[in-house]
């Protein structure tokens, strides 16, 4: 083989390494932007609130507070006061105000639960794109060894015809010599 050849087949080969890379960086533009600047969250006060209350609603401190509160109420209300309770027995101011704070917290913690689900989605979203980025990659470099493998099997059938011709060429030497 002439050595021009050789070198047009190199260059060839480099070209189309140079290819497989251009196309997987056009591939990987878009989804490289949105991982390295994610959306920034604009977060309202209400949503903060609603956070803050569902995360203390949610709570062993919020549960032993009511729990002594409850046990306060009764105890003051049930054997302290006797008579002269501002809520006797069967409490129903008590019950009131527990009613009205089951209305308020219940909206609230449902509201931040549907934040975090919406966060919960952007993240799915986010690992998506890092498979899908990885597989952009296995595929390139795929492609990549697939064309090494053929240069390399390429490049030995090559060798190997130049083999052959070499021990032709001794064979007939051999052949004249005898």
């Amino acid at each position: 083989m002439k050595p021009k050849n050789l070198s047009v087949e190199e260059n060839n080969f480099i070209k189309k390494l140079h290819q497989i890379v251009n196309n997987t960086v056009k591939e990987e533009k878009l989804i490289t932007d949105n991982l390295s600047n994610p959306p920034k969250e604009i977060v309202t006060r209400g949503q903060t609130i609603s956070d803050k209350v569902a995360r203390f609603g949610g709570s062993w401190k919020f549960i032993i507070y009511f729990c002594t509160l409850l046990l306060v109420w009764i105890i003051v209300n049930g054997l302290v006061l006797g008579r002269e309770a501002f809520d006797p027995y069967p409490f129903i101011l008590m019950n009131l105000i527990l009613s009205c704070v089951a209305a308020l917290q219940a909206p609230i913690i449902m509201m931040s639960q549907n934040r975090k689900e919406e966060k919960d989605r952007m993240r799915s979203e986010n690992d998506y794109l890092i498979n899908l980025k990885a597989e952009v990659e296995i595929r390139s470099l795929h492609q990549k060894i697939d064309l090494l493998l053929e240069e390399q099997v390429k490049q030995l059938y090559q060798n190997q015809a130049k083999q052959l011709e070499i021990l032709q060429q001794i064979q007939r030497q051999l052949n004249k010599a005898s």
